[in-house]
């Protein structure tokens, strides 16, 4: 199946980043932040990007230690993307997050220095490093096949 709309999600415990992307073209953007409270995702916020985008398929940032083992959040993020999938019925795929957040803070900070590393756009920008990644693995696993 060829997907068309992906959402991708780098969660985290204060802020969940988040990034669109086309698989046609296979291109992806920071889209926005969503705040979450004491590990409790703003669910309004993301059924109104859901709503608003309509995507075919969710890529939740899976965080692992640099040796593969799980961290603490590893667990938490588990969780989000069960719960996208029981909310709101859509299919959710993990994919390994391991240094998207020190990706983001160079991506952003080659493009305007210090001034563009707000956590906000770092959260964006690491949802968006996440989703490119994704597709990469997928033309890679395609040339396999």
């Amino acid at each position: 199946m060829r997907w068309a709309n992906i959402i991708a999600f780098d969660f985290g415990t204060k802020s969940i980043g988040v990034a669109i992307g086309q698989n046609i073209t296979e291109t992806a953007r920071p889209l926005t932040a969503c705040k979450s409270k004491n590990g409790t995702p703003d669910w309004i916020k993301i059924e109104r990007l859901l709503l608003e985008w309509y995507p075919d398929l969710v890529v939740v940032g899976f965080p692992l230690n640099m040796d593969g083992t799980q961290q603490p959040i590893t667990e938490s993020a588990r969780q989000f993307g069960h719960a996208l999938y029981r909310r709101f019925g859509i299919n959710v795929v993990f994919h390994d997050e391991r240094l998207s957040t020190v990706e983001a803070r160079a991506y952003l900070f080659d493009k305007g220095g210090y001034h563009a590393l707000n956590k906000s756009s770092v959260d964006a920008t690491s949802a968006f490093i996440i989703l490119e990644s994704w597709f990469s693995s997928k033309k890679a696993q395609d040339r396999l096949l």
